[in-house]
Protein backbone atom coordinates (compact mmCIF):
# COMPACT_ATOMS: atom_id res chain seq x y z
CA UNK A 1 0.00 0.00 0.00
CA UNK A 2 1.30 3.75 -0.95
CA UNK A 3 -0.35 6.62 0.94
CA UNK A 4 -0.96 10.13 -1.07
CA UNK A 5 -1.85 13.17 0.96
CA UNK A 6 -3.53 15.52 -2.08
CA UNK A 7 -4.27 18.99 -0.69
CA UNK A 8 -6.68 21.35 -2.67
CA UNK A 9 -8.44 18.00 -4.06
CA UNK A 10 -11.81 18.86 -3.29
CA UNK A 11 -11.75 20.07 -6.68
CA UNK A 12 -10.67 21.36 -9.68
CA UNK A 13 -6.27 19.86 -10.60
CA UNK A 14 -6.03 18.45 -7.46
CA UNK A 15 -9.29 17.31 -7.54
CA UNK A 16 -8.03 15.35 -11.04
CA UNK A 17 -4.91 14.15 -9.16
CA UNK A 18 -6.34 12.21 -6.38
CA UNK A 19 -9.21 10.75 -8.57
CA UNK A 20 -6.29 9.51 -11.05
CA UNK A 21 -3.78 8.41 -8.01
CA UNK A 22 -6.62 6.47 -6.70
CA UNK A 23 -7.31 4.64 -10.03
CA UNK A 24 -4.09 3.73 -10.55
CA UNK A 25 -4.47 1.60 -7.49
CA UNK A 26 -2.44 4.25 -4.41
CA UNK A 27 -4.58 4.85 -1.09
CA UNK A 28 -4.99 8.48 -1.40
CA UNK A 29 -6.13 10.92 1.47
CA UNK A 30 -8.54 13.59 -0.12
CA UNK A 31 -8.37 17.18 1.34
CA UNK A 32 -9.25 20.69 1.40
CA UNK A 33 -9.46 23.93 3.66
CA UNK A 34 -13.50 23.66 3.92
CA UNK A 35 -14.58 21.28 7.16
CA UNK A 36 -17.61 19.95 4.97
CA UNK A 37 -16.76 17.21 2.92
CA UNK A 38 -17.16 18.05 -0.68
CA UNK A 39 -20.77 15.60 -1.89
CA UNK A 40 -19.83 14.57 -5.03
CA UNK A 41 -16.99 12.24 -3.18
CA UNK A 42 -17.67 8.75 -3.14
CA UNK A 43 -17.96 7.35 0.48
CA UNK A 44 -15.15 5.79 0.23
CA UNK A 45 -12.58 8.30 -0.63
CA UNK A 46 -10.75 9.82 2.55
CA UNK A 47 -11.28 13.54 3.44
CA UNK A 48 -9.77 15.57 5.84
CA UNK A 49 -10.13 19.21 6.22
CA UNK A 50 -6.60 21.09 5.92
CA UNK A 51 -5.56 24.59 5.77
CA UNK A 52 -2.08 25.02 4.64
CA UNK A 53 -1.39 28.32 5.55
CA UNK A 54 -2.31 27.30 9.60
CA UNK A 55 0.58 25.12 11.65
CA UNK A 56 -2.11 23.18 13.53
CA UNK A 57 -3.47 22.22 10.67
CA UNK A 58 -0.42 20.63 8.42
CA UNK A 59 0.70 19.01 11.98
CA UNK A 60 -3.29 17.97 12.15
CA UNK A 61 -3.21 16.29 9.04
CA UNK A 62 0.37 14.56 9.06
CA UNK A 63 -0.78 12.84 12.29
CA UNK A 64 -4.20 11.67 10.47
CA UNK A 65 -2.28 10.27 7.69
CA UNK A 66 0.56 8.26 9.74
CA UNK A 67 -1.96 7.04 12.58
CA UNK A 68 -4.49 6.12 10.21
CA UNK A 69 -1.87 4.30 7.67
CA UNK A 70 1.72 4.35 9.06
CA UNK A 71 3.37 5.76 6.39
CA UNK A 72 3.18 8.36 3.72
CA UNK A 73 4.67 8.34 0.29
CA UNK A 74 3.39 11.27 -1.36
CA UNK A 75 2.75 15.29 -1.10
CA UNK A 76 1.08 16.64 -3.58
CA UNK A 77 1.19 20.16 -2.85
CA UNK A 78 -1.84 21.66 -4.60
CA UNK A 79 -3.75 24.09 -2.51
CA UNK A 80 -3.67 27.48 -3.17
CA UNK A 81 -6.05 30.26 -4.06
CA UNK A 82 -5.75 33.48 -6.38
CA UNK A 83 -7.07 36.89 -5.27
CA UNK A 84 -10.43 37.28 -4.24
CA UNK A 85 -10.84 40.55 -6.45
CA UNK A 86 -8.42 41.11 -9.19
CA UNK A 87 -7.15 44.55 -8.95
CA UNK A 88 -3.88 46.56 -10.49
CA UNK A 89 -0.93 46.45 -8.95
CA UNK A 90 -1.01 49.83 -8.17
CA UNK A 91 -3.98 48.72 -5.92
CA UNK A 92 -2.92 45.31 -4.36
CA UNK A 93 -3.56 44.96 -0.49
CA UNK A 94 -1.60 44.10 1.90
CA UNK A 95 -4.76 41.80 3.15
CA UNK A 96 -4.65 40.25 -0.31
CA UNK A 97 -1.06 39.53 -0.34
CA UNK A 98 -0.77 38.44 2.59
CA UNK A 99 -3.76 35.53 1.91
CA UNK A 100 -2.35 34.52 -1.15
CA UNK A 101 0.76 33.74 -0.14
CA UNK A 102 0.05 32.53 3.22
CA UNK A 103 -1.39 29.69 1.20
CA UNK A 104 0.29 29.46 -1.51
CA UNK A 105 4.01 30.17 -0.69
CA UNK A 106 4.21 29.99 3.05
CA UNK A 107 1.80 27.02 3.45
CA UNK A 108 3.61 24.49 0.20
CA UNK A 109 7.01 25.73 2.03
CA UNK A 110 5.95 24.54 5.25
CA UNK A 111 4.60 21.12 4.20
CA UNK A 112 7.55 20.38 2.57
CA UNK A 113 9.31 20.64 5.82
CA UNK A 114 6.83 18.94 7.67
CA UNK A 115 6.64 16.02 5.51
CA UNK A 116 9.79 15.52 4.20
CA UNK A 117 10.65 14.73 8.28
CA UNK A 118 8.35 12.05 8.22
CA UNK A 119 9.47 10.56 5.62
CA UNK A 120 12.84 10.31 6.66
CA UNK A 121 11.92 8.94 10.19
CA UNK A 122 9.91 6.66 7.80
CA UNK A 123 13.52 5.51 5.93
CA UNK A 124 15.41 5.14 9.23
CA UNK A 125 12.16 2.94 10.59
CA UNK A 126 12.95 0.55 7.89
CA UNK A 127 9.71 1.35 5.94
CA UNK A 128 9.30 -1.25 3.54
CA UNK A 129 8.97 -0.04 -0.32
CA UNK A 130 10.24 3.27 0.66
CA UNK A 131 10.30 5.79 -1.93
CA UNK A 132 8.71 8.96 -1.53
CA UNK A 133 8.39 11.95 -3.13
CA UNK A 134 6.87 15.26 -2.93
CA UNK A 135 5.03 16.82 -5.88
CA UNK A 136 4.75 20.99 -6.28
CA UNK A 137 2.08 22.33 -8.63
CA UNK A 138 3.06 25.66 -9.55
CA UNK A 139 1.67 27.79 -11.74
CA UNK A 140 2.96 29.35 -15.80
CA UNK A 141 2.57 32.70 -13.73
CA UNK A 142 5.77 32.05 -11.96
CA UNK A 143 7.60 33.66 -14.88
CA UNK A 144 4.46 35.37 -16.52
CA UNK A 145 3.77 38.80 -15.59
CA UNK A 146 -0.11 39.29 -14.71
CA UNK A 147 -0.44 42.66 -13.24
CA UNK A 148 -4.14 42.43 -12.15
CA UNK A 149 -3.22 39.44 -9.85
CA UNK A 150 0.46 40.50 -8.72
CA UNK A 151 0.26 38.77 -5.77
CA UNK A 152 -0.27 35.56 -7.20
CA UNK A 153 2.57 35.38 -9.51
CA UNK A 154 4.69 36.21 -6.64
CA UNK A 155 3.70 33.41 -4.68
CA UNK A 156 3.93 30.78 -8.00
CA UNK A 157 7.16 32.45 -8.55
CA UNK A 158 8.23 31.57 -4.63
CA UNK A 159 7.01 28.48 -5.47
CA UNK A 160 9.20 27.32 -8.05
CA UNK A 161 12.56 28.57 -5.27
CA UNK A 162 10.35 26.00 -2.80
CA UNK A 163 10.86 23.53 -5.09
CA UNK A 164 14.33 24.18 -5.71
CA UNK A 165 15.49 23.81 -2.49
CA UNK A 166 14.07 20.73 -1.06
CA UNK A 167 14.87 18.99 -4.24
CA UNK A 168 18.62 20.13 -3.54
CA UNK A 169 18.35 19.17 0.24
CA UNK A 170 16.36 16.19 -0.14
CA UNK A 171 18.17 14.37 -3.17
CA UNK A 172 20.97 12.74 -0.99
CA UNK A 173 17.95 11.53 1.47
CA UNK A 174 16.36 10.02 -1.98
CA UNK A 175 13.32 11.88 -1.73
CA UNK A 176 12.99 13.43 -5.46
CA UNK A 177 10.76 16.83 -5.52
CA UNK A 178 9.26 18.14 -8.20
CA UNK A 179 7.41 21.11 -9.23
CA UNK A 180 4.42 20.54 -12.14
CA UNK A 181 3.64 24.49 -14.01
CA UNK A 182 -0.03 24.10 -14.98
CA UNK A 183 -1.09 26.84 -17.89
CA UNK A 184 -4.59 28.17 -18.82
CA UNK A 185 -6.43 24.63 -16.83
CA UNK A 186 -10.40 24.90 -17.51
CA UNK A 187 -11.54 25.29 -14.02
CA UNK A 188 -13.28 27.15 -11.09
CA UNK A 189 -10.78 29.47 -11.46
CA UNK A 190 -10.68 30.45 -14.57
CA UNK A 191 -14.03 30.65 -14.91
CA UNK A 192 -13.96 34.31 -15.03
CA UNK A 193 -11.53 34.72 -17.52
CA UNK A 194 -12.76 32.31 -19.44
CA UNK A 195 -13.92 33.49 -22.95
CA UNK A 196 -10.61 36.19 -22.23
CA UNK A 197 -8.71 33.28 -22.81
CA UNK A 198 -10.36 31.52 -25.16
CA UNK A 199 -10.26 34.21 -27.68
CA UNK A 200 -6.09 34.90 -26.68
CA UNK A 201 -6.00 30.58 -27.68
CA UNK A 202 -8.57 31.25 -30.75
CA UNK A 203 -5.67 33.94 -31.94
CA UNK A 204 -3.08 31.69 -31.39
CA UNK A 205 -1.47 32.21 -27.72
CA UNK A 206 -1.16 28.29 -27.38
CA UNK A 207 0.56 25.94 -29.90
CA UNK A 208 -2.29 23.18 -28.56
CA UNK A 209 -5.45 25.22 -29.34
CA UNK A 210 -7.34 24.33 -26.10
CA UNK A 211 -7.95 25.16 -22.41
CA UNK A 212 -5.89 22.37 -20.52
CA UNK A 213 -7.84 19.69 -18.06
CA UNK A 214 -6.94 18.50 -14.99
CA UNK A 215 -6.27 15.40 -16.39
CA UNK A 216 -3.24 16.90 -18.17
CA UNK A 217 -2.29 17.78 -14.67
CA UNK A 218 -2.66 14.64 -13.31
CA UNK A 219 -0.87 12.38 -15.99
CA UNK A 220 2.26 14.47 -15.04
CA UNK A 221 1.74 14.18 -11.58
CA UNK A 222 1.17 10.26 -11.71
CA UNK A 223 4.49 9.83 -14.11
CA UNK A 224 6.25 11.65 -11.14
CA UNK A 225 4.42 9.77 -8.60
CA UNK A 226 5.20 6.40 -10.32
CA UNK A 227 9.21 7.36 -9.98
CA UNK A 228 9.12 7.20 -14.17
CA UNK A 229 11.68 11.19 -13.48
CA UNK A 230 13.38 10.48 -10.60
CA UNK A 231 16.70 10.65 -11.89
CA UNK A 232 15.37 14.81 -12.89
CA UNK A 233 14.59 15.63 -9.46
CA UNK A 234 14.01 19.56 -8.77
CA UNK A 235 12.76 18.95 -12.73
CA UNK A 236 9.81 21.52 -13.82
CA UNK A 237 6.84 19.94 -16.24
CA UNK A 238 4.88 22.39 -18.02
CA UNK A 239 1.60 21.64 -18.46
CA UNK A 240 0.60 24.37 -20.65
CA UNK A 241 -0.19 23.92 -24.44
CA UNK A 242 3.56 24.86 -24.90
CA UNK A 243 3.36 28.17 -23.96
CA UNK A 244 6.34 28.49 -22.47
CA UNK A 245 7.67 28.13 -26.04
CA UNK A 246 7.46 31.89 -26.55
CA UNK A 247 6.53 31.68 -29.90
CA UNK A 248 6.75 34.98 -32.65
Amino acid sequence: MKVAFVTGSSRGIGRGIADLLREKSWTVVYSGARKERPEDLPSSCNYFSCDISREEDRKAALQYIVSGYGRVDLLVNNAGVAPLERRDLLEMTEESFDRVLGINLKGTLFMCQLFAREMIAEREAHMPDWQPRIINIGSMSAYTSSVSRGEYCVSKAGVGMVTRLFADRLAGEGIPVFEIRPGIIDTDMTKVVHDKYQRLIEGGLLPVKRFGTPLDVAKMALACADGLLDYSAGQVLDADGGFQLQRL
